[in-house]
């Protein structure tokens, strides 16, 4: 996932860390490494420079401080990331019995799939699941939810020869109370289109989900932004599941898009199985693209070395007077 960027900001963290001495010149190179990183992995201009410039700011403070300063830049760089991942992150907590998610998404981008997948997530924690068969667009749909379903031992409600979504949901909705958690996989289209968002609406009406999801793939890059958006209006999402992250160049900047939308990336696809699903945590996410294992633990020892005004003072007028 995103190796060529997770490779290039590794190499740009060893080459800095490495530096005998942090100058001014050295800072400069190790943003401008971090830049073409960035670039590299399909994250937008503005954004790349509005990160390096707050990481040259925040460094500069810390220039002629010695191996110090490589901590607290290494920790600027870490933070300056999570920052434009969204800090904590947003995960999915159950509030209700049964607690519904509506998945939503163009065609093509895996919405059935991962159906299953965040199926077996809340499988995988305890909760008795279900998943709807709600696309009466696709051919050959309803098959593959069922089919899905039978691997993951999770019952499916559907009706192949009904042609409105909402119907589905009214028919089979005195049976939710029964689970915890009910997944709803919606039509896809070509693009958004009115009729669309019609059927939708309509599923969504009936369902009263607790959280509706796009479902996107991460190859569509910065394109992610605008697809976000447009869904964001029409439809009010309340988060991102991106998809096919494994295999593409274009995952950081579907990543960073999402978030400059402000639509909360809930979970990241990795893989083609029902296990290949993880929740989004930026402090993770950020900590493996720059190779830090253990990131509270560096974190913790820059808050150590970190001196106030005043120790550093006594400190140099012990060194002037020769008692150091």
């Amino acid at each position: 996932m995103l190796d060529k960027l997770g490779d290039a900001l590794k190499n740009s963290m060893k080459n800095f860390i490495s530096s005998i001495f942090v100058d001014e010149t050295t800072l400069n190179k190790f943003v401008n490494d971090i830049q073409r990183a960035l670039l590299q992995g399909d994250v937008a201009v503005d954004l790349v420079f509005r990160i390096s410039e707050n990481i040259k700011k925040r460094a500069k403070e810390e220039i002629g401080k010695a191996h110090v300063a490589k901590e607290h830049i290494v920790k600027i760089v870490y933070e300056e990331l999570v920052a434009i991942l969204g800090e904590e992150g947003s995960k999915i907590v159950l509030t209700e019995k049964p607690f519904k998610i509506l998945l939503i998404g163009l065609f093509g981008n895996g919405k059935s799939t991962s159906s299953a997948k965040i199926a077996r997530f809340f499988q995988n924690r305890g909760k008795k699941v279900a998943l709807v068969a709600a696309d009466t667009y696709r051919p050959a749909a309803y098959e593959q939810i069922v089919q899905l379903g039978d691997q993951i031992n999770v019952p499916v409600y559907g009706d192949n020869k009904e042609k409105n979504a909402a119907n589905i949901i009214k028919k089979f909705g005195s049976d939710f109370p029964k689970y915890d958690v009910v997944i709803v996989d919606s039509s896809g289209r070509n693009a958004l289109k009115q009729d669309m968002i019609e059927e939708i609406t309509s599923v969504k009406n009936e369902l009263k989900p607790n959280e509706i999801l796009l479902v996107q793939g991460a190859d569509i890059g910065q394109g992610a932004k605008d697809q976000a958006e447009a869904f964001k209006e029409a439809l009010k999402i309340t988060g991102v599941v991106l998809t096919k992250m494994e295999g593409t160049a274009k995952g950081g900047g579907a990543i960073t898009a999402c978030s400059i939308a402000e639509a909360p990336i809930k979970f990241i696809g990795v893989g083609e199985k029902t296990t290949d699903l993880e929740e989004f945590d930026p402090k993770r996410f950020v900590s493996r693209l720059l190779g830090l294992g253990d990131i509270e633990t560096l974190l913790e020892k820059a808050k150590e070395l970190q001196t106030s005004k005043e120790d550093t003072k006594a400190l140099e007028k012990r060194i002037m007077s020769g008692k150091f």
